[in-house]
């Protein structure tokens, strides 16, 4: 079977935003207007299709980043069928608890719609989610959404996307009306208004601009136009010449410029009045990028640590990457695939070469959010699922045996959250372990470990509400009834100083006793100066370096990675107040040993022994997660919030406008910030909004590091 759209006619992108921008809603107006679905869904009426999920459907927000497949074909092609594209779309969640979902989909999108709240303008996760596009090098379209509502100004935010996000933000249309008058938009490349009629809006009809809106639209179209040929030198001197560009050469010209990343046009519309997603869809096909137009994939060959690249080509060694992972009570393990190069047919062999493992692939579908179709291959630049794949974690490369290669993985950020978690009776305790590892192997953030001092199961996430839907995730799809701790905040301990310890650990029982002995230093871990080669000696991973001096055998090569098992371990405990200790380098620099006596457990005792009499010379201290807050408030409860977050530790950073709200952003402690949500809330009568991010880790005040010491002994 041969591939049935060519790769310069897909496009894998997402639709991304904050919480309540529209992107559900857009994703449902495009599933109708692709035809894969014959009714609108409305987030409001909790039957949308994209949020598929029940958490999704009761609480109106989008949890886990859905895939659909669906085929457009741009609305000035009238009938004329030869141009329809495949859309691999993924619609990812709003909420800063499931941003990893965003992060993950990033890494294997080739571009991205970006909505904005018509009245909110720029909102916190919005830049976020910029954040991790410009990581991944993503191409972007902006839609300002929402136009129909009171208060919406495309203007402001416009302005907003300049000044927060990006100066190369330049509107592709202007709006014909606003709030209630919100009646369509004009096309500023081909200078033509246009309405949405019929049902749905499905009719998209061009007419010539009104006479009240020509001057304000040739303006726009000037600065647009400026805008395409500054990125192009032999454009820019025939426009400088007074030259008139011709519609298909800048069509053309902002192509390139879009992939390139040099413009990101603005687009307007009312998703749920039905208004101006269908030229978003043409946008996206004559703007974002095919996997063509994408760069080489690089990585790396795991036999001989060259780097290697691979072509989006059907003929080329197969090689994919797994982005996500998701259990369904029907058929099973899904595993969310991007395929970089050649193609996979089900039956065949592939590696997985992360772990070395192979895997057969049985089952192969394309998915329409939570519909599947089977299919006997997939190419190139196309987006699947496998099912029953086992020993395969979010971000590994499944690529063809013969030509191993490992592609450039995901990197997620550290939980922040824990909290306690005890099943309620016997059988609900057999069913844990199996939906944790479920649920762990679905969300890299959701972790889970076991306390060794009092064997109680702990669970850790970005926030209070993935726990909550991680729980209550547990007890519909696994039937786990649990009972949970408060959370906790995920503390760190590490040293602010040096230390040189020799420790020797001797045990005499009778008969063969133990012995190991051990010189090292310890020190805080330096950042690695960018292009600064790893000595042979030293071993370095996130948060822990091992240096290895150890001349002429004083204690033997097979004793060494014993000491390293043993910091390992000393480091996971801490030893402050049992939690995981950060940023240190140990140097194992001498020691001896014993011909009869000494072991690797022997030595293993003694790095751990070492290690703790280290940490308290070297000046320990606790670390704490420290939360970038942004409140949204009237004016009149200014006052009431900042003394709020003054009251919690926090340092106010700005404080400005949104419209006619106020904005505050302070950099908070999360252990004073349980429970802000519901007093914000009684402080403003429930109009303030928060919106909280992770910012970075922060040595804790003495008095507050006692306390908190204090209750973990």
């Amino acid at each position: 079977m041969a591939r049935d759209y060519p790769l310069s006619k897909i496009r894998n992108f997402g639709i991304v935003a904050h919480v309540d921008a529209g992107k559900t809603t857009t994703s449902e107006r495009i599933l109708y207007y692709t035809g894969q679905s014959h009714k609108i869904g409305e987030v409001h009426d909790g039957n949308t299709t994209t949020d598929w999920m029940e958490q999704e459907r009761e609480r109106g927000i989008t949890i886990t980043a859905a895939a659909i497949t669906c085929f457009w074909n741009p609305s000035y092609m009238g009938t004329d069928l030869s141009y329809k594209h495949r859309f691999n779309v993924i619609d990812t969640p709003g909420h800063i608890d499931f941003t990893s979902e965003v992060k993950r989909s990033m890494r294997v999108l080739d571009g991205a719609v970006v909505v904005f709240d018509g009245v909110a303008g720029v909102e916190p996760q919005s830049e976020t989610n910029w954040r991790y596009a410009e990581e991944a090098n993503v191409p972007r379209i902006c839609y300002i959404n929402k136009l129909d509502r009171t208060g919406a100004s495309f203007e402001k935010s416009y302005a907003s996307i300049l000044d927060r996000l990006s100066t190369k933000a330049i509107p592709a249309q202007i709006p014909i009306g606003a709030e209630d008058n919100f009646d369509g938009v004009v096309d500023l490349l081909g200078m033509k208004a246009y309405k949405f009629e019929g049902e749905m809006g499905k009719d998209v009809i061009a007419y010539e601009i009104p006479e009240n809106l020509k001057a304000a639209a040739e303006k726009a179209r000037a600065a647009f136009v400026e805008k395409i040929v500054e990125t192009d030198d032999d454009l820019m001197s025939e426009f400088l010449e007074g030259k008139e560009i011709a519609y298909d050469v800048l069509k053309a010209t902002l192509r390139k410029a879009v992939i390139a990343n040099k413009i990101f046009p603005v687009y307007t519309g009312s998703s749920l009045k039905n208004k101006g997603v269908q030229l978003v869809l043409d946008a996206v096909v004559d703007y974002l990028p095919s996997p063509l137009d994408m760069p080489l994939s690089v990585g790396t060959n795991p036999d001989t640590g060259e780097e290697e690249t691979r072509a989006a080509d059907d003929d080329a060694p197969f090689s994919a990457l797994l982005f996500k992972k998701q259990d369904d009570k029907f058929v099973g393990s899904l595993a969310f695939f991007r395929v970089y190069s050649g193609k996979l047919e089900t039956g065949m062999t592939i590696l997985n070469s992360a772990n070395g493992k192979k895997e057969r692939i049985g089952r192969i579908v394309r998915l329409q959010a939570d519909k599947r179709e089977d299919l006997k291959e997939v190419y190139a630049g196309e987006i699947a699922a496998a099912l029953g794949v086992k020993e395969v974690k979010i971000g590994n490369t499944l690529c063809d045996p013969e030509h191993p290669i490992i592609l450039e993985s995901i990197i997620f950020p550290e939980p922040v959250v824990s909290m306690r978690i005890e099943p309620k009776t016997k059988v609900d305790q057999e069913k844990l372990g199996v939906a944790l590892s479920k649920l762990s192997d679905e969300d890299p953030t959701f972790r889970v470990k076991s306390d060794p001092e009092t064997m109680e199961t702990i669970i850790s996430g970005m926030g209070e509400l993935q726990l909550e839907i991680m729980v209550d995730r547990m007890r519909r799809e696994f039937g786990v009834e649990a009972t949970t701790g408060k959370p906790q905040v995920a503390y760190r301990e590490t040293i602010q100083g040096s230390a040189d310890v020799d420790y020797k650990h001797i045990k005499q029982t009778g008969g063969k006793g133990q012995y190991g002995h051990v010189k090292i230093k310890m020190a805080p871990l330096q950042p690695l100066v960018e292009g600064a080669k790893i000595k042979n000696n030293v071993e370095r991973e996130d948060h822990f370096e091992f240096i290895n001096n150890i001349k002429g055998g004083v204690i033997p090569q097979e004793y060494i990675p014993a000491v390293r098992k043993g910091l390992k371990e000393a480091m996971e405990r801490g030893v402050l107040a049992g939690f995981p200790m950060v940023d240190v380098s140990i140097d194992l620099y001498d020691g001896s040993y014993h011909d009869v006596d000494s072991s690797e457990i022997a030595f293993k005792l003694a790095a751990i022994n070492a290690f703790k009499e280290a940490v308290q010379k070297a000046k320990p201290a606790l670390l704490e997660p420290i939360m970038k807050l942004e409140v949204v408030t009237p004016e009149k409860f200014m006052g009431d919030v900042t003394g709020s977050i003054n009251s919690k530790r926090g340092q106010i950073e700005s404080m400005g406008e949104r419209g006619q709200s106020k904005v505050i952003v302070a950099k908070v402690p999360l252990s004073e910030l349980f429970g802000f949500t519901m007093q914000l809330r009684s402080l403003t009568e429930g109009r303030a909004v928060p919106n909280l991010e992770f910012s970075h880790y922060a040595i804790v005040p003495k008095t507050a590091a006692d306390e908190v010491i204090a209750s973990r002994k």
